[in-house]
């Protein structure tokens, strides 16, 4: 995702971070020579007078620029929903942790008084507590939904970190991890209240939590594996092009030497929100103006480690050449 200042005045027109202009410079200037070339000529090819009336392109530039527009809208609805789920996992780890450390009891210790096992604090869970387990599995399935939305594989251990080794090993060879984290999320909590340590109203609440969870990653599931429908994506596509390499011969009789500017100005819009649209249609990729997974997973990793007590934090990811990643 772009982060950065929004440039004012002349530096507008110069800002290259964050611009689409990198994406669609060969297709503009290959347009924009394509001008040139007709303007020089006057439209003639040989001894043949191509004559293009301005007409058929006002005919199609303004439903071509409202189709753009209504395609660019469900991209971009696409991408917001893809970040308010994203949202909604941050939040709802946030409370997993908070239900988990303070409605499940500790586990009894026959070295404790029953009043000392109950009043552990978040820095005394042992490392086999149910609790301290469910807490870091909670920034493990972040990760490992990342990856599955992105397609790559988890080649840092970013997964196999927070979880004990056996489970790792068991859960990679799963064809979904994020659910089968889930699977044992709810047989820990299954556990605790075999165990007495939490009572059935209260298990129910932290168990709609984890149903939160697990309709957040579905959806985004359901984002990525539904994307708009190809056909409507090619004719705005073909159509866009068509228009902006023909329109050179129907403006060079009425605009002369200044058709390539305003073929420059047009096409540059044109297949700007064409670029814009297939950019943000995948909210999930690794590109300038997707989601900021990494950055998203790195929060959540400080809340959950806070939350246990834990003194070493990292830091939160910032931006690198304005892009936070």
């Amino acid at each position: 995702m772009i982060v950065r200042d929004r440039p004012s005045g002349i530096r507008l027109f110069f800002a290259m971070r964050g611009s689409i202009l990198g994406q669609i410079k060969w297709t503009l200037a290959a347009n924009v020579a394509l001008a040139i070339v007709v303007t020089l000529s006057h439209g003639r090819l040989f001894d043949y007078k191509l004559v293009v009336s301005a007409l058929p392109f006002s005919l199609i530039g303004l439903p071509l620029a409202i189709f753009l527009g209504f395609r660019n809208n469900a991209c971009y609805d696409r991408y917001w929903e893809a970040r308010k789920l994203w949202g909604d996992i941050l939040l709802r780890g946030r409370s997993l942790a908070r239900q988990a450390l303070t409605l499940i009891d500790a586990p009894a210790k026959a070295d404790k008084a029953d009043g000392d096992a109950d009043r552990a604090t978040a820095v005394d869970i042992p490392a086999e507590d149910e609790r301290r387990r469910m807490v870091r599995r909670m920034v493990a399935i972040a990760h490992a939904l990342k990856h599955q939305l992105r397609g790559t594989t988890d080649a840092d251990g970013e997964v196999a970190r927070w979880i004990d080794p056996a489970e790792a090993a068991e859960v990679a060879g799963t064809s979904n991890q994020p659910a089968a984290l889930m699977l044992r999320m709810g047989r820990d909590l299954q556990t605790c209240r075999a165990q007495g340590r939490i009572d059935s109203m209260l298990t129910a609440s932290i168990d709609a939590t984890l149903s939160g969870l697990t309709a957040a990653a579905a959806a985004c599931e359901r984002i990525k594996s539904s994307p708009l429908p190809f056909p409507y994506t090619l004719l705005l596509h073909r159509t866009a092009h068509l228009y902006c390499f023909l329109l050179p011969f129907g403006l060079v009789d009425s605009m002369g030497a200044l058709t390539p500017v305003v073929v420059a100005i047009v096409a540059y819009t044109f297949f700007g929100l064409d670029a814009v649209g297939d950019e943000i249609e995948e909210p999930f990729g690794l590109r300038p103006n997707d989601l900021p997974l990494d950055a998203i997973c790195r929060t959540l990793e400080i809340d959950m480690l806070q939350s246990l007590g834990d003194r070493d934090v990292p830091p939160p990811l910032q931006p690198v050449d304005c892009c936070l990643m």
